[in-house]
């Protein structure tokens, strides 16, 4: 029933946008506030002068493109989005444009039911519940910091990692990538992921694995990794990266949310466990960027990819573009809505 509404709704939501042509073109905290007078704010690039973050924590940012702020979504919140994540798993809820992703190795599986068919679920601006995570003050309050105050929440994920296949083939990963290689929106100076951690993460379950300091990079090359097993679908990996560049691997505590810059490296490592790791997770933009022409990019691959599955997903006979479907996927969390 809500599929069937989908396209019509959509198709209605294009006619309202038109189609424009696209323009060219582990950190620890610190505690405190600290006076703008204290530093200048031209010395930041990654980060903006609201006097929410420290010296600290903006110079942590500024040279590692990430930050990790212990303890800040509740457990109670928590446990709620596990319980929607349930009903989704259980078709109890279907939301209106919800991607719901299944593992490679465990899809065709005649033991695996519920839960443990769902690798992850994508895009759920539509539903409520999953969507507060989203307009979280505790959340919005450090996105601002990177953004400014007139806020969109643009991609949202509930990651459900499922446990490795096993036989040396570690399905479980995660190839190392640029999330900005999936947007088609500058500038990435005012894009931010927050991720948070819905229980301990670690080595073991297969925490994420940053390497600092490639946020101030460029955008690379992304493809599929040629591993045994098979990858998982949208998994792009980086074909040419520094393999002796450090990394950082985020162990986490419940509730312990990353911000990370669209251009920092980052993957996850596999999960060695039998159970499944979660963590929740939405990409804000500041309202004042603007879409890109991906045409003749390296980034034309995966708008193959996202427009495919889209016009599948609703039924639109190839007639959305990349544009359109970021456009139907952004929601207005804070302040006024401008280019975006």
């Amino acid at each position: 029933m809500e599929q069937s509404r989908a396209a019509p709704r959509l198709q209605i939501v294009l006619g309202h946008l038109g189609r424009p042509s696209a323009r060219d073109i582990v950190g620890h905290p610190t505690s405190g506030t600290i006076s703008s007078a204290s530093f200048h704010p031209q010395q930041f690039q990654y980060s903006l002068d609201n006097n929410v973050l420290t010296l600290e924590q903006r110079k942590f940012y500024e040279e590692n493109g990430y930050l990790v702020i212990k303890n800040l979504v509740s457990d109670a919140d928590i446990q709620r989005f596990r319980n929607e994540f349930e009903k989704i798993c259980r078709k109890e809820v279907k939301p209106l444009g919800l991607t719901v992703m299944r593992d490679v190795t465990i899809s065709k599986s005649e033991y695996a039911h519920g839960e443990k068919m769902i690798t992850k679920v994508q895009d759920f601006q539509e539903d409520k519940e999953l969507f507060r995570y989203c307009t979280l003050p505790e959340i919005l309050k450090y996105v601002e910091c990177f953004t400014g105050p007139n806020i969109m929440a643009m991609h949202t994920m509930l990651i459900n990692k499922p446990p490795d296949a096993g036989n040396c083939k570690k399905t479980s990963r995660h190839p190392l990538h640029q999330d900005l290689h999936y947007f088609p929106f500058r500038p990435s100076d005012l894009i931010v992921c927050a991720w948070t951690a819905m229980e301990p993460i670690n080595r073991n379950n297969g925490c994420l694995v940053v390497l600092p300091g490639t946020h101030r990079g460029s955008l690379k090359p992304h493809d599929y990794p040629k591993w045994e097993g098979g990858v998982n679908k949208m998994f792009h990996g980086i074909q040419d990266y520094e393999e002796n560049t450090a990394r950082v691997h985020l162990v986490m505590e419940k509730g312990d949310t990353v911000f990370f810059h669209p251009l920092l490296i980052h993957g996850s490592g596999r999960n060695k466990t039998q159970g499944f790791r979660k963590a929740i997770s939405c990409h804000f933009a500041s309202a004042d960027c603007h879409y890109i022409n991906v045409k003749g990019t390296s980034q034309e691959n995966i708008e193959k990819e996202v427009t495919g599955l889209a016009n599948k997903l609703y039924g639109l006979a190839n007639t959305m573009d990349l544009k359109d479907i970021w456009m139907f996927r952004a929601r207005l969390v804070k302040g006024e809505r401008t280019n975006l």
